[in-house]
């Protein structure tokens, strides 16, 4: 491959971009809920430190999309399905930190290998196997968009009802079950709330790059922002930048989604990262 094979690859759908985003504007605003839902969520993640859990949550999503992909059923039921058994069993029997981490290093390589076995058993398109992992701009349907949204606007509320008793056992999880606070069934529901996060994420981003919405975003804000309101705010905002800007020039050419969206929240972080040394070295001088 070549320099001009590169910048077809990347630029050779300029002449009709204003056509080709007509095709993909479903694509387009999944993204844009997903990365400002996803930020939000990611907050949560970074505070109870569980970004291993998204990718292992992830890896089971990818299984359940993977049997739904050979049964001929839809792949967003089959994430959500596969993405909610994961969830159950982390947030049930991890409650410590180190009894989740073997519990997801369980988990990762068994729903990995199904999707695998799944994928292999299917014989229609390639595309569509590869999509699972690296997602899909042009495959979201009008009936679909409507689930991504109306999952997200669920994952959005739940989060907003459980707001103060999540933050509180996210913080300080000891004072928090001291006060009454009941963390077990905190935590579980957070699982069940991440767990349809990341099966929805699973369908624009793909398996093996979801963190890119779900922990990048977060982590970016935390090192410039430190206020309850700031951070979530700052990590929403940073998911919704990521994803649209991502699809925005993915359209360009004929590359993968997740590349752009990976690149770009990774940007972010390196400049919010940049930014908060900075201002570390002024503070301690």
């Amino acid at each position: 491959m070549n320099w001009a094979d590169i910048a077809d690859a990347m630029f050779g759908g300029l002449p009709d971009y204003v056509e080709i985003l007509a095709l993909v504007s479903n694509s387009v605003v999944a993204g844009a809920v997903l990365g400002l839902v996803g930020g939000l969520v990611g907050v949560f993640v970074m505070q109870r430190d569980m970004a291993f859990a998204v990718h292992g949550i992830s890896e089971l999503s990818f299984a359940g999309a993977a049997a739904a992909l050979l049964i001929g059923v839809d792949v967003v039921t089959g994430s959500i399905v596969g993405s909610l058994i994961a969830a159950a069993i982390i947030g049930w029997l991890g409650a410590r930190a180190r009894d989740r981490n073997s519990i997801i290093g369980v988990l990762m390589p068994f729903g990995l290998g199904l999707g695998i076995l799944f994928l292999s058993l299917y014989d229609g398109r390639s595309a569509n196997r590869f999509s699972l992992l690296t997602g899909q701009i042009v495959s979201v349907q009008t009936g679909q968009l409507g689930w991504l949204i109306g999952i997200s606007a669920f994952v959005l509320i739940g989060l907003l009802l459980v707001w103060r008793p999540l933050r509180f056992d996210s913080l300080d999880p000891q004072a928090a079950a001291a006060r009454g606070v009941p963390t077990t069934a905190v935590s579980l529901a957070f699982m069940l709330l991440l767990g349809l996060m990341v099966a929805v994420s699973v369908h624009i981003i793909g398996a093996l790059l979801v963190m890119a919405l779900l922990v990048t975003p977060a982590a970016a804000a935390m090192r410039i922002a430190t206020g309850p309101v700031a951070v979530p705010l700052l990590a929403s905002l940073f998911g919704f930048v990521s994803a649209v800007g991502g699809i925005l020039l993915a359209i360009m050419g004929t590359l993968p989604v997740s590349p752009y969206i990976t690149t770009i929240s990774f940007v972010i972080y390196l400049v919010c990262r940049g930014i908060g040394a900075r201002r570390d070295r002024v503070t301690r001088t």
